[in-house]
């Protein structure tokens, strides 16, 4: 199998790891991560995938990266905070395909944390554009609900991952989130397990298992 190389495009630092197919799955990392966060995981991963790491594009404080503006400490992000990343993620993977023969008028999306709630935003403001979402320790970003109506996740599945011991994002902010794609019609994959603020092997294996399926 092949690694995730570091690579540039346009102003984005990225980590790719190319696949057998043109299907794209963008793994997204949490605050403070890099674009080296995520590939612990790609192993696990199918390899019909084209994998893509993009570095977040805020600094956060103390280091690392972060996909909102620096805001008060002890605030939750809003989907507002999120949006133009997202806007500019949106436009990158779709220009970073086309450079690369690939197809992302469809493609998967994955991310821990607040790359969790990005996968979020992402999944809400542009349904169309994303196909499966993993939402792994992350959280839905106030004001998410007020945006989506009863029947726009309609006939999507989602996949939910959250550890009952998370004091970072506690799991009853996943059991929120999880309502609120219900309210919006998609069914959710929902994988608990007893860690903290991690994605366990068992929960790993079942999203990769919904990836496939």
């Amino acid at each position: 199998m092949e690694q995730a190389l570091l690579s540039g495009f346009e102003n984005w630092t990225l980590r790719v790891r190319p696949g057998t197919s043109k299907k794209v799955l963008l793994l997204l990392h949490g605050w403070t991560g890099n674009e080296d966060s995520m590939t612990i995981f790609i192993k696990n991963f199918p390899e019909d995938y084209w994998i893509v790491c993009p570095r977040a594009p805020y600094p956060a404080i103390p280091s690392g990266y972060s996909w909102r503006m620096p805001a008060s400490k002890g605030t939750w992000p809003t989907l507002e905070m999120f949006r133009p990343s997202v806007d500019a993620l949106i436009g990158m993977i779709d220009r970073w395909s086309v450079a690369n023969g690939l197809d992302a008028s469809g493609f998967d999306a994955a991310g821990f944390s607040q790359g969790g709630a990005m996968t979020f935003t992402l999944g809400v403001l542009y349904p169309g554009k994303v196909r499966k979402m993993g939402i792994l320790s992350g959280f839905a970003p106030e004001g998410a609900a007020q945006v989506l109506s009863s029947s726009l996740l309609a006939k999507k599945n989602i996949f939910v991952s959250h550890g009952v011991m998370d004091e970072m994002v506690p799991i009853i902010m996943a059991e929120s989130a999880i309502q609120i794609l219900k309210n919006a019609g998609a069914q959710v994959t929902y994988c608990r397990s007893d860690v903290g603020h991690k994605l366990s092997a068992d929960c790993l294996k079942a999203f990769v298992r919904y990836l496939v399926d």
